[in-house]
């Protein structure tokens, strides 16, 4: 007979599991008493050896092996008005560069102290930009002094205000003329403030004089709505008279800032003064007659808003005539594009009287409606870092760059650190002819789809006709591909580095001064990488 296997209950492992827990309890006690017989620690790891393995499911593939973490991949760095950041392609693998890749911009310098922001905010409104190179040495204690005699004539202006008005009989009670003087210094307060602000423009006065005049005129017009509507509303008339005090205060700081530079485009000589003398008697003279009529018609009662509405109508519109019928010699934003459009379309540049005819001055500085961004920030120009390295070559003899934006329908210029005037003026030009080359190559695209929708319709039903109709209409929207943009970036250097000297010299012709560009560029600078 076969011997019989027996099977071992779970009760006679017993023995030998409790002779396993006393064996690993005496080991560990041990251990404790005597520390030296512990192995040593293995040595720390540096950050920059860390390692990170990838675990993966199925058969082997060439990203089974631990690969070292990747670092970020720094594209450019770019500075504003002393500060700086790094544009880093975030780490997504050996390819950090590819098309879809994010682009992330590192400040390179700590936040600053509460009160160096507050004091660089108190620069921008008291001093020129670029101070104190921008202006003669003699200009602190000019200033120093003028504000001191401003400070002095506040002071005056509160107790003559409130003699003025007991004297008209506002109230001989002391109290009352005293609120009634408070809320007049508040009023004319307010406009101040508004004033201050408003000059934080800066050299907006010279490179848009026009477009500034003309809009403070407007805000001048708004102010003097107000100051009417206060007898509708007497009970608002505080706020009411400080906001229109505010607009025509920053009306008149436009008018103030812009009369200079339009002077002395009239002025052959060194009479910049007595033409500003004989223009500002002409303006008086004007006005009082004005006034003298407006004294003469008021005594019949007319309608009030009428009467507001001819003003207004004759007072803008003489305004428009006005900064029309200046004649400026360098070139502006506006003018340039006038300019490059003309240059571009017959080959000839305007003469100095057509070229400030055609400029636009409703285009405001402010304005974001533009087609060509002049200095822009890294960020804005481009969304994905394949963008930049493929038209980066392009560029490396030149201090700017200039590309074209699909989701944002902009051509945008860089500028380089070491970029100087006629590099501005250059980057501009080069911009504005990539704006040309892809409306040209839009408008072709166009014509062919016509021409094929045409054909197409002759041999086609109405539901066909339908469909083809809306492919046509998507397709005019199309946006170029980013070969089309980076060919059209290629064409538009070769054009550049035939037609600009030509630009410039028959702009020269014609009497502009390309060598004081005021084509308001941004802030933003590209810096060289081994500047960081």
């Amino acid at each position: 007979m076969a011997p019989i296997q027996l099977k071992h209950s779970p009760a006679s492992a017993a023995p030998n599991e409790a002779r396993v827990i006393v064996r690993d309890a005496m080991r560990t006690a041990a251990l404790a008493s005597y520390p030296s017989l512990l192995p040593p620690p293995p040595p720390p790891m540096a950050p920059d050896q860390v390692v990170t393995a990838q675990v993966r499911f199925g058969g082997p593939t060439a990203d089974t092996h631990a690969t070292v973490e990747a670092q970020p991949r720094v594209l450019c760095c770019e500075e504003i008005d002393g500060k700086r950041w790094n544009y880093v392609v975030e780490a997504e693998g050996p390819r950090m560069s590819r098309r879809g890749s994010s682009l992330k911009a590192v400040s390179l310098q700590s936040p600053g102290a509460p009160i160096d922001e507050i004091f660089a905010f108190i620069r921008s409104y008291v001093v020129p930009e670029g101070f104190p190179d921008s202006v003669t040495p003699s200009y602190v204690p000019y200033m120093t002094w003028r504000a001191l005699k401003h400070f002095f004539g506040g002071a005056m202006g509160v107790f003559t205000t409130r003699t003025l008005l007991t004297s008209v009989g506002a109230s001989k009670n002391s109290a009352t003329s005293g609120a009634v003087a408070i809320n007049w210094i508040l009023k004319d307060g307010a406009g101040r403030v508004g004033k201050m602000l408003y000059s934080r423009q800066g050299k907006k006065f010279d490179y848009d004089l026009k477009q500034l005049r003309f809009a403070g005129d407007l805000l001048m017009e708004f102010g003097a709505g107000l100051e009417l509507a206060t007898s509708t509303v007497p009970h608002l008339f505080l706020p009411l008279a400080c906001m229109a005090n505010v607009a025509k205060n920053v009306g008149t700081v436009t008018s103030t800032s812009t009369r200079t530079p339009i002077y002395k485009a009239y002025a052959k000589g060194e009479n910049i003064g007595d033409v500003t003398a004989k223009g500002e008697c002409v303006g008086n003279i004007a006005d009082l007659l004005g006034t003298g009529l407006s004294i003469l018609v008021s005594k019949s009662n007319p309608s009030l808003v009428a009467s507001f509405a001819f003003l207004s109508c004759g007072y803008v519109l003489s305004s428009y005539q006005e900064v029309k019928s200046v004649v400026l010699h360098t070139m502006n934003r506006a003018r340039f594009a006038v300019a490059v459009n003309s240059f571009l379309k017959t080959g000839s540049v305007p003469s100095l009287k057509e070229g400030n005819v055609k400029e636009n001055i409703f285009s405001f500085p402010w304005s974001k409606q533009t087609s060509v961004v002049l200095g822009s920030r890294f960020g804005e120009a481009f969304q994905d870092p394949s963008a930049f390295l493929a038209i980066e070559s392009l560029f490396e003899k030149e201090r700017y760059i200039v590309t074209y934006n699909p989701s944002k329908d902009n051509i945008y210029a860089l500028l380089k650190d070491k970029a100087k005037s006629d590099d501005i003026l250059k980057a501009a030009f080069h911009a504005h002819l990539l704006l040309h080359l892809l409306h040209s190559s839009n408008v072709k695209q166009s014509s062919r789809n016509l021409t094929h929708h045409s054909q197409s319709s002759m041999n086609s039903s109405l539901s066909n006709h339908s469909q083809s109709s809306l492919n046509i209409s998507l397709s005019n929207h199309l946006l170029p591909t980013a070969i089309d943009i980076e060919a059209q970036v290629a064409e538009s250097c070769k054009a550049v580095s035939c037609f600009y000297e030509d630009f410039k010299r028959k702009a020269a012709d014609e009497g502009w001064i390309m060598s004081e560009s005021l084509i308001n560029p941004g802030r933003a600078r590209l810096c060289a990488m081994d500047q960081h």
